[in-house]
């Protein structure tokens, strides 16, 4: 497994990008609304991305047939947009990607649909949290197995489980680069973090069964037993001795 570390022009590259990607999601975001298709925010956010004069990630990428992924509730990531029309009380998944310059951005984040329940906000709240928590622990030296641990246990103080079967890659000149970085695990255990790596990191939490199963478009996944699902995902570069956020403002 050949880790492809990144020089400092090159991360600086990706920074451009991925201040682009999140100014991209903060439009995207103001668009969620009850009675809105999910292919409105395709068209969204491909005029978006090249207005930007970017290119979309996922477009066409292993035949997925959109820049979007607009995964609805119990469904938790790869879901392409189609007619379907948002409702009060859903939670939207949003995963995009772009280009810049030849480097990959990649981020996540769950949107409430109007007026959702306390679950929904819980399970919201608590996975956003797991990646803050994770991101704190980003340094040299640092396992894979202290990152996952760290996330899996945020989940399990709120009841929630992490689904095992996906989790966060590097990234950079393709969309995924190794390492994998799993959900869960052993403090000091795994891979140890090195500078110059940029990675994804992206929680995916599920009120009840984390086992998963492929959804009819043949694209998408979602839990086998229909539960609330959430994930949110940022790209991020280790610097000296820190983990900075490139996908935010």
């Amino acid at each position: 497994m050949k880790i492809i570390l990144k020089s400092e022009k090159e991360i600086s590259i990706m920074r451009e990008g991925g201040k682009i990607l999140a100014e991209i999601f903060e439009n995207l975001e103001k668009k969620v609304k009850v009675g809105v298709k999910t292919k409105e925010l395709e068209k969204i956010a491909l005029d978006l991305i090249f207005k930007k004069g970017a290119r979309p990630s996922f477009l066409g990428y292993q035949g997925f047939p959109s820049c979007l992924c607009t995964s609805i509730n119990e469904e938790i990531v790869h879901c392409p947009p189609s007619e379907r029309i948002l409702r009060k009380g859903d939670i939207l998944k949003l995963d995009l990607g772009i280009i810049w310059k030849g480097f990959h951005l990649d981020k996540a984040v769950t949107v409430p649909v109007g007026k959702v329940s306390s679950l929904a906000k819980r399970l919201i709240k608590t996975t956003k949290k797991c990646l803050g928590e994770a991101i704190k622990k980003i340094k040299a030296g640092v396992s894979l197995g202290d990152i996952g641990w760290t996330i899996e246990n945020c989940a399990k103080k709120e009841k929630f489980n992490v689904i095992r079967s996906l989790g966060g890659h590097g990234i950079g000149r393709s969309l995924h680069e190794p390492p994998f970085f799993p959900n869960f695990g052993e403090r000091g255990k795994g891979l140890k973090l090195k500078e110059g790596m940029v990675f994804c990191l992206e929680p995916m939490l599920s009120v009840g069964d984390a086992r998963l199963e492929q959804t009819e478009d043949g694209f998408g996944y979602r839990t086998v037993d229909r539960s609330l699902t959430a994930h949110f995902e940022e790209t991020i570069a280790l610097l000296k001795n820190r983990g900075e956020i490139l996908t935010e403002k």
